[in-house]
């Protein structure tokens, strides 16, 4: 028997699995295993994985794997999760850095534990595909605005996009969007889980940064989004086709804990 503990948490309905692994004895590298764990009535159930683990030139290293069960890349509310499990354990306070999939991370925690601002790495570019708009803030997305967003079926239209020729090999993530008093209403759908999640950390990153180069926005810019799990706020300086100071807030939240047999 081979027994681990984990740890589950959620940003804005966003859940993850983490598990501690600075002793790395967690050594499943087989992504039917840990698609399994993700499955939700065969396993734990969750959006993904994420192993904490030492690094030495910052708190902690994340490691992020998809519900598929292979390695991910970035995942802002995962980003934001782990460094609420991180205080949660003792490991950082109120300020930390981590290493992540696309490098270093800075990030900050409130004293209560549950809000979590994470700084995402500079856009340099904001490309189109016809009205669409196609960028990168850690993970690929595509933006696109849509009216009567409420009653979108996201998940076909959202895997159809994912699918086409363009994306199909290395995967897209698919993000719908429509105005909303003073921010966005958005839904997404999500690679690697191949569904829509209730909540796309670089999904709402990338709608904001798309929707400012949509209006032409420039200087400081905060804006607030709605998704289906909860809310986020993008605070960032736009120059042009440059973003940078870029963050990511919102709420990050312990579930519950257990123990599973890996073996």
């Amino acid at each position: 028997m081979s027994l681990h503990t984990f740890y589950k948490y959620q940003g804005a309905g966003n859940d993850f699995i983490i598990i501690d692994n600075r002793d790395l004895k967690f050594t499943e590298n087989n992504p039917q295993k840990i698609a399994q764990l993700c499955d939700r009535r065969f396993g734990i159930g969750a959006d993904g994985l994420m192993l904490l683990q030492s690094s030495k030139g910052s708190d902690f290293e994340m490691v992020y794997y998809n519900a598929d069960g292979n390695i991910g890349s970035m995942c802002g509310n995962g980003g934001r999760c782990i460094v609420a499990f991180a205080k949660d354990q003792g490991i950082i306070s109120g300020n930390t850095t981590f290493l992540a999939v696309d490098g270093i991370h800075d990030a900050s925690i409130d004293q209560a534990g549950t809000w979590v601002s994470l700084k995402m790495n500079d856009v340099n570019n904001i490309d189109t595909d016809g009205d669409a708009y196609v960028l990168d803030t850690g993970s690929p997305h595509y933006v696109k605005i849509v009216s009567h967003l409420e009653t979108l079926d996201v998940a076909t239209e959202g895997a159809s996009i994912r699918n086409q020729d363009t994306y199909r090999k290395a995967g897209i993530n698919v993000n719908f969007t429509s105005p909303e008093d003073n921010g966005y209403f958005v839904r997404t759908f999500e690679r690697g889980v191949e569904d829509e999640t209730l909540a796309c950390g670089t999904g709402v990153t990338a709608v904001a940064l798309a929707m400012a180069k949509h209006n032409q926005q420039q200087g400081d810019i905060e804006t607030p989004i709605r998704a289906l799990g909860g809310n986020l706020l993008i605070r960032f300086h736009a120059n042009n086709n440059h973003y940078s100071n870029i963050f990511l807030e919102g709420p990050a939240k312990f579930v519950f804990k257990g123990t599973i047999d890996l073996s």
